[in-house]
């Protein structure tokens, strides 16, 4: 985005860039000052990375060996040298992500190979026809312009690129429609693995806007199979209090090693001879304690009362603690206000399936109130908060706020245009003469103004739309993670095409003509057309810039190498649960703001496929580039969170077809354009056109075959029952059925009808060419085992607000020499009851620094705060 807009100011500074139609084309010299200073970067950040690899295993291997992921998820180390990474990439299979990442990030990888593909096959289609027509067409450009659309002048030659944008692009709708089947049936065979289906998320559905005065036993009858409901209730007070325990606790904490670290260093400097505190002698190391460096804090921000932490936090812990034990037993035992929400557990998948689909059609909807807002939810992802929300307001909410998001999108482009002003001061100052004063600024300074201030401004601004659109989907009532980042990753994209597309190319577009223009206002729609196909040559360095380096960061992961690396040794953690934090916490993509970027790229392509052929070139170096990096983190950095199973993959596709449309739509303009000089571009504007409605017609039918194929799956799902052999006691916080027998009130769930595919586009197509059958054999090395029960006591608190369920967090001191640390450890257990806190494995170094090395010591597993993480 930096680049975008001062790849469009001339080395005079005036705007228009290589596109200037009056002027000697430099499209050439600007693409080699793009790749030059780039590939050099990229080449240094490959060989840093390279040369860190072995050095800094936490940063660059994390999944190689911290044991705290399992020894199923962890992946063996990669091959040391240049030569053994290349063996690993070509011996290591794609689907190994599968096993020891998840289904979302084998298929992000994935989605880059597909564009690989799709890019790879537009140069053998569109080159060897397009590049010919382009070079001779006669209308005097140079370099780079000659190979684009704009070097043609007669218009009998558009045919060509008319049929070919026929061939090409109907050739990427049987892509994307082949890998569409492929994903609706590896996400089903994913889901109908012994090891899927056996998982305790994958038989829950959560449902809202249930009525207050329905019962359990109703409940238990409403559906076949049900064996365990929770009940949501509000957690609003109760999670007030958490809180505020839990923040007193880590004061506490910070506060206890603070007074062994005070009294360590006056230690030290006693030993070295330095000026230092030293008390009365004592047997616990008191005499190195000075009264007056007892860590305190304000109740309040500035205006609060002073108190001493460590008593402060002693005593209002020993009072908040039974106050929390009390209001969690009420949640627990079901007296808890209710929010209307619950979540039901089925005795398998097949019976959770086919509750789901009941739900989604009014005949045989057992309740017309109750709403199933997801099957196979993880209880991490819940937004508690908005479970209260019925559908209703959720549809009004996402109105209000996709209202919000669409304006954002849309003027978004001022404070953008404002960016790229500062960017072009000195055009500026040139054209508007008020504006002359700035041309009195030191130099040293205006370049930092025009340079190093645009370039911080828009990071700074991007950056803000993907949370802004997080925030706004929270607000707009979704009820799990999964479903936000899915929102986020439709809004971000819509601002990704528009923004970082359309209005970038439709702005440099006419920042060439901008002069033209105002001296001849009706030669606009020509000279837009002439110089629209030259835009292209941003995107080629577009590209090159961002698959050099791109993949050489992320492989690199400066952002990653500056925190953990460096700060991590300059700044070390204050205390050893934020050190284990730092180590063991691993970092991962958020598929709302990650996907839409890329797919932005593939739509590009597409968009200049047919008018300028030679960004399909540089966009599969690129691809290819980007998903070497992405396949390595994956393999051996990423840890994500948040699972869609696949759905942020199908999105992705469709959103790929903007592309299609875009394409088409570029054509027909300039063949429309062309068409009102001269009769001969309405053939070309003709098939175009029926291309168009044929590229429609077909999308709608894709549309409807994959919503019948998807739903048809689901009623052929053998799953053993993880029932058979133990049941959940009764009485936890909701009702309990041990029998899966139930036959419920609700009418039985016919199956849809097979979709009628056109014999011809069938055979294309070939929708079973993945069979459900062929998909779950190549997932049985990873998932033929089911899930070991989880214990009982975990799966009854599986689905409760965590509020219910917390426990006051374990304390972690450092241990020192004095035996202050040990004496604190007895007082504060003795001042709250109940209280857990330990001063093992953390320790002082001779620089009074906490030292903890249980990830390379092998013992994370060993800390105190170590918490094993559940696969529900």
């Amino acid at each position: 985005m930096v680049s975008l807009m001062q790849l469009f100011v001339r080395a005079d500074g005036q705007p228009g860039s290589n596109r200037d139609a009056e002027t000697k084309s430099n499209s050439l010299s600007s693409f080699l000052s793009t790749l030059v200073p780039t590939a050099i970067i990229a080449a240094v950040f490959v060989a840093l990375f390279f040369i860190f690899r072995r050095r800094f295993r936490r940063l660059y291997a994390p999944r190689t060996y911290i044991d705290s992921l399992g020894e199923q998820r962890q992946t063996p180390p990669p091959s040391n040298g240049f030569f053994g990474w290349i063996r690993d990439f070509r011996n290591i299979k794609d689907e190994y992500i599968l096993d020891h990442q998840s289904i979302d990030g084998y298929l992000f990888v994935r989605y880059f190979k597909l564009l690989i593909i799709v890019c790879f096959v537009g140069c053998l289609i569109t080159w060897p026809v397009l590049f010919p027509i382009n070079a001779t067409g006669g209308a005097g450009n140079e370099q780079l312009d000659i190979l684009s659309m704009s070097n043609v002048v007669d218009f009998n030659r558009y045919y060509a690129h008319a049929l070919v944008s026929c061939v090409f692009l109907g050739c990427v709708m049987i892509i994307i429609a082949r890998e569409s089947f492929y994903a609706v049936n590896i996400r089903q065979a994913y889901r109908r693995s012994p090891w899927g289906a056996s998982r305790l998320s994958s038989r829950t559905i959560l449902f809202t806007n249930v009525p207050m005065n329905i019962t359990q036993n109703a409940l238990f009858e409403m559906f076949p199979g049900v064996v365990h409901a929770w009940v949501a209730s509000n957690c609003k007070d109760l999670q007030e209090l958490i809180d505020d325990r839990d923040d007193t606790a880590l004061k506490l904490e910070a506060g206890e090693i603070q007074l062994s670290r005070d009294a360590n260093l006056n230690r030290l400097k006693a030993a070295k001879g330095k000026k230092h505190y030293e008390g009365q002698d004592a047997a616990d190391g008191s005499k190195w304690l000075n009264p007056k460096d007892r860590p305190t804090h304000k109740l309040k921000f500035l205006i609060g009362k002073k108190v001493d932490t460590i008593a402060y936090g002693r005593q209002h812990l020993a009072e908040l603690i039974p106050r929390i034990e009390a209001e969690q037993d009420k949640h627990w035992n079901g007296h808890g206000d209710l929010v209307g929400a619950v979540f039901l557990e089925f005795a398998t998948q097949k019976q959770a399936q086919d509750a789901w689909q009941m739900m989604q059609k009014r005949k045989t909807k057992p309740n017309s109130k109750m709403s199933a807002r997801q099957l196979g939810v993880v209880p991490g992802e819940v937004v508690w908060n908005n479970l209260r929300i019925g559908v209703a307001e959720h549809w009004a909410r996402w109105l209000v706020v996709t209202a919000f998001v669409s304006v954002m999108i849309i003027f978004f482009a001022l404070p953008v245009a404002f960016v790229g002003a500062i960017s072009q001061i000195n055009y500026l100052t040139g054209r508007f003469t008020w504006l002359a004063w700035i041309n009195d600024i030191p130099s040293v300074i205006l370049g930092v103004i025009t340079g190093l201030l645009p370039v911080v401004m828009l990071a700074v601004l991007m950056s803000l739309v993907p949370i802004i659109c997080r925030l706004m989907a929270k607000l707009a009532g979704w009820v799990t993670l999964s479903q936000v980042e899915l929102q986020t990753q439709s809004w971000y994209f819509a601002f990704q095409v528009i923004q970082v597309f359309l209005i970038t190319t439709c702005a440099g577009a006419v920042t060439t003509v901008i002069d033209e223009v105002l001296d001849n206002p009706g030669s606009v729609l020509t000279l837009l057309s002439n110089n629209l196909p030259k835009a292209s040559n941003f995107y080629i360095s577009y590209f090159v810039l961002f698959g050099l380096s791109a993949a050489a960061g992320t492989l690199l992961n400066i952002g990653g190498f500056v925190t953990v690396v460096l700060l991590g040794r300059i700044l070390p953690g204050k205390t050893p649960r934020k050190i284990f934090q730092k180590l063991t916490k691993l970092s991962g993509p958020m598929w709302g703001s990650e996907s839409p970027k890329w797919v932005n790229l593939g739509v590009i392509a597409l968009s200049y496929s047919c008018i300028a052929p030679l960004v399909l070139g540089f966009a599969t170096v690129g691809f290819s580039l980007i998903y070497i990096a992405f396949r390595y983190n994956f393999l051996y950095c990423y840890e994500t969170d948040i699972d869609t199973k696949g759905a942020a993959y199908e999105r992705a596709l469709r959103q790929l077809i903007t592309g299609v449309y875009l394409s088409e739509g570029c054509l027909i303009g300039l063949f429309a354009i062309a068409t009102g000089e001269e009769v001969r571009a309405a053939g070309p504007l003709a098939i175009e056109c029926l291309l168009f409605v044929c590229t429609i017609l077909f999308h709608l039918m894709l549309r409807t075959a994959l919503k019948h194929h998807e739903a048809r799956l689901a009623y052929a799902d053998p799953v053993p029952n993880p029932h058979a052999d133990h049941n959940l006691e009764n009485g936890v916080g909701g009702a309990e059925k041990t029998s899966a027998t139930t036959n419920g009130n609700a009418e039985p769930v016919t199956p849809p009808r097979a979709s009628r595919i056109p014999a011809f586009l069938r055979k294309i197509i070939d929708p079973d060419r993945n069979s459900i059958s062929n998909l779950s054999a190549s997932l049985d090395q990873f998932y033929h085992q089911p899930q070991t029960p989880l214990p009982v006591e975990i799966q009854k608190r599986a689905f409760f607000n965590p509020a219910v369920t917390s426990l006051t967090p374990i304390l972690w001191i450092v241990h020192d020499e004095m035996g202050i640390s040990e004496r604190e450890v007895r007082d504060s257990k003795k001042a709250v009851p109940g209280l857990i806190i330990t001063d093992e494995q953390a320790t002082f170094n001779e620089k009074n620094k906490v030292v903890w090395d249980g990830v390379n010591t092998g013992k994370a597993r060993e800390a105190p705060v170590f918490e094993e993480k559940i696969l529900y």
